[in-house]
């Protein structure tokens, strides 16, 4: 771990591990809170492909730009050296993830859809008036916090649109969608969000997250 990382934060146990670095539970030596901090080695990215080398350096950069927002993780700090990039993380609880919670539940009523699908469209909308794509929607990287609010994480592999796009984000979402889907992101979609994502608004965006959303309704509502 950097110097000046260990100069603001205690580094306790590790909490998770990917294919580019580990994840740590860290308290801050100022206020004794707990976070994440992350920690990518550099080396296993600079040896691998030069794609996830772009992406994974693009993270803080582009967690910079879309915080704060209070459905997005949030980068606290950031510190580098020779050899690791550290990212410094709002923690949520061990498992507290849309993944562990489809397994714990299985087929998702309406009722127990509606809040979780809101808080992630309201992130995508504020992301994608931005002209940020996160690219990799799925389960594992919708996070909960103590207060069971979403937290949209792993921006590892997003980028920033090259362009403004017209209904890429609102119409694909209907496509080959079940009815009851198709309902349920009708009523979830605030006034606001709605208006956003609406394909008569010029918007910032990719069809990619549309699809990654779609597919996730069909697939709490579906299961």
């Amino acid at each position: 771990m950097t110097e000046s990382l260990k100069a603001n934060y205690e580094v306790c146990e590790e909490i998770g591990r990917g294919r580019f670095g580990i994840v740590f539970r860290c308290v801050s030596l100022i206020s004794g809170e707990s976070f994440a901090v992350k920690s990518i080695d550099k080396r296993i990215i600079s040896a691998g492909d030069s794609l996830d080398s772009q992406c994974l350096f693009n993270e803080p950069k582009i967690l910079t730009l879309v915080s704060p927002h209070p459905n997005i993780i949030h980068l606290h700090h950031l510190y580098e050296d020779d050899s690791h990039l550290h990212m410094v993380l709002d923690l949520c609880p061990p498992s507290r993830d849309l993944y562990n919670l489809i397994i714990d539940n299985g087929q998702f009523s309406e009722a127990l859809a509606r809040p979780i699908l809101t808080q992630l469209v309201q992130a995508l909308a504020h992301i994608h008036s931005l002209g940020v794509v996160h690219r990799d929607i799925k389960p594992e990287n919708i996070l909960f916090d103590s207060k069971n609010s979403v937290k949209l994480t792993d921006f590892g592999s997003a980028d920033v649109a090259p362009e403004v796009m017209r209904g890429v984000v609102g119409t694909p979402v209907f496509q080959s969608v079940s009815p009851a889907a198709k309902d349920l992101l009708r009523k979830m979609l605030c006034k606001d969000v709605s208006r956003r994502l609406s394909a008569e608004q010029d918007i910032h965006g990719s069809q990619v997250d549309a699809e990654f959303l779609k597919f996730l309704i069909w697939y709490l509502l579906m299961i």
